[in-house]
């Protein structure tokens, strides 16, 4: 098959792009313009639970600990996040979520749950619940 504009991985990253630039616009409107969409990798994790280990943070957002490491140092610049070095273990560091990423937290749990209307209404709900089953099942490809 060649590689052309209907290759899946091009749609796929054709459309995180769009949603992307969706949701920074959104954020930027809700008075958060330096909240990047990029900076979701890290804080929905902490959303769900603060004061994660770099390494877990890694994990769960399936990238390198340096490229978390570089993103948490712009979370930090940023203003969002503080990190400390772990009381179990002094080579490893916690971050925690800043008072401005907790009032960021509903803005951004509310503009989510807009856009998964769009997306319902664009697609149709039963075609919605399939898409996000099958964006599930793509982040598990081997």
């Amino acid at each position: 098959m060649a590689a052309d504009r209907n290759d899946t991985g091009y749609l796929l990253a054709l459309a995180s792009r769009r949603w992307n630039e969706i949701l920074e616009q959104r954020f930027a409107d809700a008075a958060f313009p330096e909240v990047r969409a990029s900076y979701g990798a890290l804080l929905v994790p902490l959303f769900e639970e603060d004061g994660l280990r770099l390494g877990e943070l890694a994990r769960r957002a399936r990238l390198s600990k340096q490229t978390v490491t570089t993103m948490a140092r712009l979370l930090e610049r940023t203003g969002l996040v503080t990190r400390h070095p772990d009381a179990d273990d002094a080579r490893a560091t916690r971050l925690f979520l800043s008072g401005r990423a907790r009032r960021f937290q509903p803005v951004a749990e509310s503009v989510l749950a807009e856009l998964d209307q769009e997306v319902a209404k664009t697609l149709g709900g039963e075609q919605a619940a399939g898409l996000k089953l099958s964006l599930a099942a793509l982040v598990e490809l081997s």
